[in-house]
């Protein structure tokens, strides 16, 4: 396993009325994060708030290219994020343990925090196709050209972790800064990953090591 500081490259808010950010995800222009009772789209470029859609959206933000999918307690939502509206909704594998969402070979992609597990199910149905164990509490998931990264947040650390998407070794750690914490993790396809701040009220975008 390889190991180094995570570098932060930027920090967006906090924000005006968000006490806590959980779930992040990109559609390609705009980091949507996940906070308690509405779901906003930020602006990576400005840092400003586009919109906000109100929902419930406790943890795990995901998108398909389509859809925006959303962690509410025991329930994963399918949401149109043109209207806002809830289109569908499936049981989440962790009944309401879960946290971190991602898409990804057309399912999607659930972290069980305490549980460290992170479980492939079908977005229609919910049915677990596949679990990956981990030994840290999962927070964020994401993948990103192949590689399946989560984030952890446990004793008051957090980290970025690359694992075997088989196996569930860690093959690479990335440690965030003392006090900087990990609540949703995302990638834009690229360069970096987005980052849910928890308590903070913050989005970070961090850096993602080159091959």
């Amino acid at each position: 396993m390889t190991r180094s500081a995570a570098k932060i490259l930027r920090e967006y808010g906090p924000f005006e009325g968000v006490e806590q950010v959980a779930g992040v995800t990109f559609d390609g222009e705009s980091v949507w994060f996940a906070s308690g009772d509405k779901l906003s789209a930020l602006d990576p470029e400005t840092g400003k708030t586009r919109r906000s859609i109100d929902v419930a959206a406790h943890a795990g933000t995901a998108f398909d290219g389509k859809h925006l999918f959303q962690i509410a307690e025991s329930k994963i939502q399918k949401i149109d994020p043109k209207t806002g509206r809830v289109l569908a909704t499936i049981p989440a594998p962790g009944k309401g343990g879960d946290s971190g969402l991602a898409w990804a070979e057309g399912t999607l992609w659930v972290g069980q925090h305490r549980e460290r597990k992170i479980h492939q199910i079908d977005p229609e149905t919910g049915k677990i196709l596949r679990t990956i164990e981990s030994n840290r509490y999962v927070t964020g998931v994401t993948w990103v050209e192949g590689e399946l990264w989560h984030g952890t947040w446990e004793a008051e650390e957090s980290t970025l972790r690359r694992i075997d998407p088989k196996s569930g070794a860690v093959l690479e750690q990335l440690d965030m800064p003392e006090g900087v914490f990990v609540s949703g993790l995302e990638s834009d396809g690229k360069d970096q990953f987005f980052c849910g701040g928890g308590r903070s009220g913050k989005v970070r975008a961090v850096k993602r090591p080159k091959r």
